[in-house]
């Protein structure tokens, strides 16, 4: 049987696999660790907030009252919403912008009473996000993670094609042969691993691609273009057009009361007949919209769920509290639907617990892909070079490579971009150090 070692294209994508693996890794042992925790996103919360629930409910004050509490303690602060407790012994939350352009959450007990406050950037939920995203160094970080990303869809789409079987039975296919023990042992874990976790890591890959800045940048204007756009977008990603309408910027807000002649309260009653997903909302006549231009001249309750296909909105006239719209998933672009759906199986919340649990095997899977990826190289790098796979022997029979590259680097522009960087390197800068391409091993005979 012909040794498949030793045909051109796999010892292509085998490089190819080698040299994705070997930038991927720390990317994905730092990911997996942040992505796996920050899919507890909503019980972190709860236990941040753990000494502002389960309060005593008797002498309870109307929303109104609490609202005015929280602005008396912050002095020049503008009221942005109103968060409903979810229980009756629960404080409400009044997030508020403060006049140096910092957010609060001011937590105000059922007797109106502020009980306690805190920066939402500064939340542990807040800084997972930071690090997941950008690695705490802000847009360079970001595209770091969205190259990594990209290069974790090429190595995952080569893996597969070197875990193909060719012919071979199921064991060490399907599953491990770990009484081999040794290399084989765990280079076959690598392989079953690769397989079983391949179709949920493009998933969690495409699916956090509208998060990104380059990649969400480019869906942004062909969702534009393309006329796909029905309302404001849900997620925040790419060149956002409403900048301007960021955290700092919305400190500026009105006052509850401003053009409103409903008490809040009348409000908060409404909204708890709708039943809307915790953490519920309500923003008053004019407030900052968290995705885009500001509330318009109505009271809005809406939804702050990560679960995207349960939010709605509901608009409130000013001066009656009576319903003048509403709004929900369903009247979204089917693109933006099947993005929410995405964001929302990417975040852990589709399918609750459930979602939760299938996400921290997916991240489990990932982490033993990379060390065990991480000591199969180990094993056989020399100790004077980089141990990458040797070059192909008739490497013009590659057109089918270069087709299927050529289509990734369209779909994904840092892959395109990190290729061309490459090519430049190659055909510029490494012949002028012979040492550095041999130990890189891309040094031609």
């Amino acid at each position: 049987m012909t040794d498949t070692r030793q045909i051109p294209l796999y010892r292509t994508i085998w490089r190819w696999h080698f040299y994705a693996g070997l930038f991927v890794i720390p990317f994905i042992l730092v990911l997996s660790v942040t992505g796996a925790a920050y899919l507890f996103k909503p019980q972190i919360d709860r236990w941040e907030e753990r000494a502002w629930r389960g309060l005593p409910a008797a002498d309870a004050v109307d929303a109104d009252a609490q609202v005015a509490a929280a602005l008396a303690a912050n002095k020049g602060a503008a009221f942005h919403y109103y968060r409903i407790p979810e229980a009756p012994g629960d404080a409400a939350i009044v997030h508020l912008g403060l006049p140096g352009g910092a957010m609060r959450d001011v937590a105000v007990s059922p007797q109106g009473r502020v009980i306690g406050s805190a920066d939402p950037d500064a939340r542990w939920s807040a800084w997972l996000a930071r690090l997941h995203g950008s690695l705490l160094v802000g847009r360079s970080g970001k595209l770091l993670v969205e190259l990594a990303a990209s290069w974790a869809i090429v190595m995952i789409l080569t893996g597969l094609y070197l875990w193909w079987p060719r012919g071979r039975g199921l064991a060490g296919v399907v599953w491990p042969r770990l009484s081999l023990g040794g290399r084989a042992a765990l280079r076959d874990l690598h392989a079953v691993t690769g397989f079983w976790v391949s179709g949920f890591a493009l998933v969690l890959l495409f699916t956090a691609l509208p998060w990104t800045d380059v990649w969400a940048s480019g869906f942004r204007a062909v969702r534009a273009e393309m006329g796909w756009v029905s309302g404001v977008q849900d997620w925040k990603g790419g060149a956002d057009p409403h900048a301007a309408h960021d955290h700092h910027a919305m400190a500026a807000a009105p006052p509850p009361g401003h053009a409103s002649r409903a008490p809040l309260e009348y409000i908060v009653m409404r909204a708890r007949a709708e039943h809307m997903p915790a953490p519920a909302i309500i923003q008053p006549p004019g407030a900052p919209n968290l995705f885009g231009p500001p509330n318009g001249n109505t009271w809005t309750l809406t939804t702050l769920t990560q679960n995207r296909p349960l939010v709605r909105k509901v608009s409130y006239d000013p001066e009656t509290s009576l319903e003048v719209s509403r709004s929900g998933f369903a009247d979204k672009h089917v693109i933006d639907r099947a993005v929410g759906y995405g964001i929302a199986w990417h975040e852990g919340q589709l399918f609750g617990l459930a979602n939760q649990l299938v996400g921290v095997a997916t991240v489990l899977a990932l982490f033993t892909l990379a060390i065990s990826g991480l000591l199969m190289w180990r094993r056989r790098k020399p100790d004077d070079a980089l141990g990458a796979p040797p070059l192909p022997r008739d490497p013009a029979r590659l057109k089918g490579v270069a087709a299927i590259v050529l289509l990734l680097a369209t779909f994904l522009p840092l892959l395109a971009a990190s290729l061309v960087l490459l090519w430049i390197v190659d055909r510029l800068i490494l012949p002028r150090l012979p040492r550095a391409a041999r130990w890189l091993g891309v040094a031609r005979a």
